[in-house]
Order: structure tokens, then sequence, then C-alpha cells
């Protein structure tokens, strides 16, 4: 006969195996309704209606060249009325040559960097096209090179640029849009700014500061009938490799860079980029990653942080040493090499041509 404690351990092992399966049943409830809902969510998405630009609006920063420019003609091929600013007006004209005659595209000299240039554009804007239904804040600076080769003014830059460039801007159209209670802001910031990458410090900083003001700028916008979009693309063949800051080992800095910015494997073509993130911005998305790699990179750094971090450590110790002064700088033009002169670049040479760079490069 069984004892009293044997019927008590008994029950005590049923209640564990009870509790065991109605959790284990709760969570497949709870996993298979996120699943659905993900599912509905995304043929929702799928299914909604693109946002009609004609006659739109569209506001772009630092679109002379690069992925800029390429948002300026993906944006006036839906038909929209496009207003860019950089601070060369030179390339500005190049820029509004090749958009295309068909066009209607405004063009401003201003540095994002100064907040009075900044609300004297948006405002030079508002006169000239009377309205502004889409910002996309695009400015960047990309300074490459060890922690020990940058300097207090590479960090500054960095956030002047693609953090406050942002802010100014968001903030200078802001009053316009929440006056229509409609408009979009989108945000490009970058897969640094979800990862850090190593001998990219000032732009991975100021890129996490910008994901952070866009996303909570979405949350907070939303009920002012005002969509922003935060984009983080990954490496872009946008020939921006060539008028990008090396530092320290400047011709080994620029061959892996450029190496990584150019390949088809690792990068993608701006004119894809571009069309992706003008769609996203049409469908009112919160977020868009660009390219298989860089969503492959946020998604391991989401379930694993650490594990991230420790990749990077592993890859920062094949990059270059720190060499030379760390106030110098060069630019992808001045530390060529071999490698990067021969045919594995052809694909950055060619968007180089494509996008500006060049014009940019002369300018120089």
């Amino acid at each position: 006969m069984r004892t009293r404690r044997d019927l008590n351990r008994t029950a005590r092992q049923v209640g564990k195996v009870a509790a065991f399966g109605a959790a284990g049943i709760a969570a497949g409830v709870t996993l298979g309704t996120a699943a659905a809902g993900l599912l509905g969510w995304k043929l929702l998405r799928a299914a909604s209606r693109p946002e009609d630009w004609s006659g739109k609006v569209v506001v772009i920063t630092g679109a002379s060249r690069g992925l800029g420019f390429a948002l300026a003609k993906e944006a006036a091929r839906h038909g929209a009325r496009v207003a860019i600013c950089a601070r060369d007006q030179r390339e500005l004209e190049a820029a509004r040559r090749q958009i295309g005659m068909d066009a209607e595209v405004g063009t401003y000299v201003c540095d994002v960097t100064n907040n009075d240039e900044v609300v004297s554009w948006i405002n030079t804007v508002l006169r000239d096209f009377g309205r502004i239904d889409v910002l996309i804040n695009n400015a960047g600076v990309i300074s490459v090179g060890p922690f020990e080769a940058q300097t207090l003014s590479d960090f500054q830059e960095a956030m002047d640029v693609m953090y406050w460039g942002m802010v100014y801007a968001t903030l200078a159209v802001l009053p316009h849009m929440k006056a229509r209670q409609q408009g979009s802001i989108a945000n490009i910031t970058s897969i640094g700014g979800k990862v850090s990458v190593p001998h990219l410090l000032p732009y991975s900083s100021a890129k996490f500061a910008a994901v952070g003001f866009s996303e909570g700028l979405h949350a907070e916008l939303a009920k002012s009938g005002i969509h922003v979009t935060t984009v983080a693309p990954g490496l872009m063949r946008t020939g921006s490799h060539l008028n990008a800051y090396f530092k320290g080992d400047h011709h080994g800095e620029f061959t892996w860079f450029s190496l990584g910015a150019t390949l088809p494997f690792t990068s993608i073509s701006a004119e894809a980029a571009a069309r992706k993130i003008i769609r996203a911005i049409r469908h009112h998305r919160a977020e868009v990653i660009l390219s298989p790699q860089a969503k492959a990179i946020a998604l391991i750094h989401g379930v694993a942080p650490g594990l991230t971090s420790e990749m990077m450590a592993i890859a920062n110790r094949v990059l270059p040493d720190t060499q030379g002064d760390p106030a110098t700088r060069y630019t992808g033009t001045e530390s060529e090499t071999p490698v990067t002169r021969s045919f594995i670049t052809r694909l950055g040479r060619r968007a180089a041509r494509n996008l500006n760079q060049c014009t940019a490069m002369e300018a120089s």
C-alpha cells in the first residue's frame, strides 16, 4: 500500500505535469496568436495602397549626390515636386540637370549643421512650393578609422550632420505639418545605428542617436497624422566611399571599406535602396531595414547583443592598426591602392559616376 507521503509526492508530480502542460498550451496559444497577428499585419500592409505622390512636395537633405540624389530621382519618377539641398551650388545644378527636365526640382544651398540656415531653407521651400508633404533627412558624413585616430571634432561633426541636422530640419517643418495634420518624415539612419561597427565609431554614435530620435518621433507624432519612417540601410553602392574620410592607415582603411561598399554580395545598389525607401515612405511604414545582410545582423543583435559585440571585437583584430597623425584625414580618392583601382571595385566606380560623386571629387 502506498503511504501518505507517496500519495503526496504523486500528487505534486501530477500537479507539475499539469502546470507544465498548461504553460505549454498557453505559450503555444500566445505564439500562435502572435504569428497570426504578424501574418495578418503583413497581409494588410501588402494590400494597403501606397500614397499617391503626384504633385507632392518632397524635401531631401544632402541630395546633390549619392543616396540622396537617387532618392530625388525616384521621388520625381513618382510625380513628386522635389526640393533638394546641399552645400555646393555646382553639385546641385548637376543634380538638377540629371533628375530630368520634366521634373520640377528646386535646388537650395544649405548647411544642415547650421540651424538658422535650415530654418531659412525650409521657409524658402514653403514660399516657393506652397507646402511640404514629405521630409527626408538624408545628409551624412563618414570618418573611417580606429578609435585612437578619431578626434573630438570627428565626433562633433558626425553629430552635427547626422543628428542635429536631422533635428533642425524636423523642428523647422513640424509646425507646417501639424497645422495641416498630415505629412511624412523619413530619417535615413543606418544598420550602424543598431549595431556599432569597429572603425566607424563617430558615425555609429551619431546614427544610434538618430535611430532613437526617429523611433521616438514616430510614437509621438502618429496621433497628429504625421508618419515617421526609420530607414536603416546596410552597405550601399552609392560611390560615397570615394568622398568619405579615412584616418590612421588610410590606405588600409579605404581598401576594406571600399570593398564592402562595392562588392555585390556585401552591398546593394543605390537605385534599389531608393526604390525600397520611397516604397516604405509611401506605405507609411514605421521602419525599413535594407539588404538581407543588414536584416540578419539586426536580428542576431536583437537576440544576442553580447554575441554580436564579441563578433565585432574579433573583426576589429583584422582591421588596420593606428598610424599617422589623428588630426590628418584623407578622402577616398587620396587613399587608393592597387586593389581599389582594380576591376574588383568597378561597380562602386560606376555608382560614383552615375550618382554625381565624381562631380564632388572634381570640385574638391
